[in-house]
């Protein structure tokens, strides 16, 4: 895809330039008008500054899209591409070395972000309709290679800033520093409307009221549904939203004295529950249907809140496949503890000892109610010569004996056969008084989708681990992302429309034409990316004629159901040729 000059016969020259997926991008950028609201908020700072920060984070964000090249490898990757079609508006590509493009980051982190965002959403709502009523909140860590002493959360210029350091890492980094990304997308599409950073230690339960204030000042009102995972669950959290008109759901934590006390009625009791959702199995078209059923208990929290518990198979399966794993490696780990009990120089001498060992593997591998375990004393005894010399048919022998520690162990086949009757069980908990059992597990079952952004977050636009030399830098940057994210979903919720609204249920997007139900903005780009178009040009740069690269089926496919021609596509933002 690199640029190519060749000679030809005619004195004059080919030249070849990219085109990629970005004629399909910057429809979508232009209905965003991105590039309209960078150069209304961000302030372009010194005269001298050669590159307009408004351009130059259009350029940035489209690289965070299509490519993920580092800073001061913009310019060559701009260089494979027409400069009009990265918005360059006839700035050449060679100003986009790091230092300029980080000034525009600078200047981004200058600006009021807050009020671009919302500006940024709100014509987003507009302009692709996008459905408010629900809505989903998670977190995510983005985790750092260095040290940034400078990022200790004081404020720059007035401007506050966030502590870069050690926390619960959700990437399992924990030799890491990072921040705490949390994102905030609807249920129509997973579109993200909201994000905001925080300090790296920031624990997930004290982000949501300021989120939730957030999202009623973007939607004009209270009337939403707020989802989010258990770290909502918190007695401030869900006053905070009821007492203010909001609705909400989410997970009761395991910690809560409903969890415990519903499970164990279950161990003894049978819940009438009532099948309310029935759906083909996800992984296997010949495996089992997943089935839910769902009980709403009869008493409330204390806060008067809606209990609704719910029974998943294919959560029932996975938690009695846990339990068995759990057991097997307490058997195991027994097993090792038994040898050494029974090895010549033990330092397990007695019966406590042995039991104490013991509970705590069974504590660890959380199965003490499962495998009861007994230290029996064995009495071992052995002879040696009452005198001295050779062993004769008269020899006295003298007996010694003594007790050493034995470990018993066996499963109890009550406690198990009980706590089988509370595997795929969860609870819910709302503030919606007319939210059917079916409607609540329906709006907690999209928090998946919100995750998948997450994972695109990290995998497809490759945010980990991140690092800039100006930590000041770091929030522009990830600014930046969240605009990536967005427009990603946009393009994937616009396909999907289409195919449904054309009755198509799959395209030829993978390669050798397979299938694809649900087309994802990475692949769409993957099919785009190789596409090309060449120009053949005399020794002033004059344009004599053109040519395009051949498209495939599945590309014609893909523009066909944006409106776009293959002429058009391969065209966009091209000068005419010399007459």
């Amino acid at each position: 895809m690199a640029n190519t000059l060749e000679p030809h016969p005619e004195g004059l020259q080919l030249v070849s330039k990219a085109v990629g997926p970005l004629p399909l991008l910057n429809r979508f950028l232009e209905r965003l008008a991105i590039e309209r609201f960078f150069g209304e908020r961000v302030p372009a700072g010194d005269r001298r500054q050669k590159l307009a920060p408004a351009v130059g984070l259009g350029v940035l964000l489209r690289n965070i899209l299509l490519a993920r090249r580092p800073l001061y490898g913009l310019a060559e990757w701009a260089g494979r591409f027409d400069p009009a079609l990265l918005g360059l508006a006839g700035q050449a590509p060679q100003y986009f070395n790091d230092d300029r493009v980080g000034r525009c980051l600078d200047a981004l982190f200058r600006s009021d972000r807050a009020t671009l965002m919302t500006e940024i959403v709100v014509h987003a709502v507009e302009e692709f309709d996008l459905d408010l009523s629900q809505i989903h909140n998670d977190s995510t860590t983005v985790t750092f290679t260095g040290q940034y002493p400078e990022a200790d959360g004081k404020p720059s210029r007035g401007i506050p800033t966030h502590r870069i350091t050690q926390g619960h890492s959700k990437d399992f980094r924990p030799d890491l520093k990072q921040l705490l990304f949390i994102l905030t997308t609807t249920a129509d599409g997973a579109v993200p409307i909201f994000s905001h950073v925080d300090h790296g230690n920031t624990t997930d339960d004290t982000t949501h009221i300021r989120t939730w204030e957030a999202l009623r000042k973007l939607c004009g009102t209270a009337d939403f549904r707020y989802v989010a995972d258990s770290k909502l669950a918190t007695a401030q959290n869900l006053s905070h939203i009821a007492t203010h008109g909001g609705r909400f759901v989410t997970v009761i934590p395991a910690t809560w004295r409903e969890h415990a006390q519903f499970h164990a009625w279950l161990r003894s009791n049978a819940a009438p529950w009532v099948e309310v959702l029935r759906r083909p199995d996800p992984r296997r078209k010949a495996g089992p249907p997943d089935i839910y059923r769902g009980y709403e208990h009869p008493l409330r929290t204390a806060q008067g809140f809606r209990v609704l518990w719910y029974w998943s198979s294919q959560k029932d399966t996975l938690d009695r496949a846990a339990r068995e794993h759990r057991i097997a490696a307490a058997d195991k780990a027994l097993q090792a503890l038994s040898a050494r009990v029974g090895a010549p120089r033990s330092r397990l001498k007695n019966p406590e000892q042995v039991s104490a060992a013991a509970q705590k593997i069974l504590t660890d591998k959380h199965v003490e109610r499962f495998i009861r375990i007994e230290v029996r004393l064995l009495e071992e005894a052995h002879f040696t010569q009452a005198t001295r010399g050779r062993p004769g048919p008269r020899t006295a022998y003298i007996r010694h004996a003594h007790q050493r520690p034995v470990l018993h162990w066996q499963s109890d086949a009550q406690a198990l056969l009980d706590e089988a009757r509370t595997d795929g069980v969860f609870p819910l908990i709302t503030n919606e008084e007319k939210l059917t059992l079916k409607e609540a597990l329906e709006a907690y079952k999209h928090q998946p989708a919100l995750e998948k952004r997450h994972e695109q977050l990290k995998s497809v636009l490759n945010v980990r681990p991140m690092m800039l030399k100006n930590h000041l830098r770091i929030e522009a940057f990830l600014f930046l992302y969240f605009l990536a994210l967005m427009t990603e979903a946009l393009i994937e919720r616009d396909i999907r429309a289409r195919m449904r609204k054309l009755g198509i249920k799959k395209l030829p997007l993978y390669p050798e034409e397979r299938p694809c139900a649900a087309p994802t903005t990475e692949r769409l780009f993957e099919l785009l990316a190789d596409l090309r178009r060449h120009r053949l040009v005399d020794e002033s740069g004059r344009v004599h004629q053109r040519f395009y690269d051949t498209l495939s089926e599945p590309q014609r496919a893909l523009l066909r159901l944006f409106k776009l021609s293959p002429q058009e596509y391969l065209a966009a933002a091209e000068e005419p040729a010399a007459g």
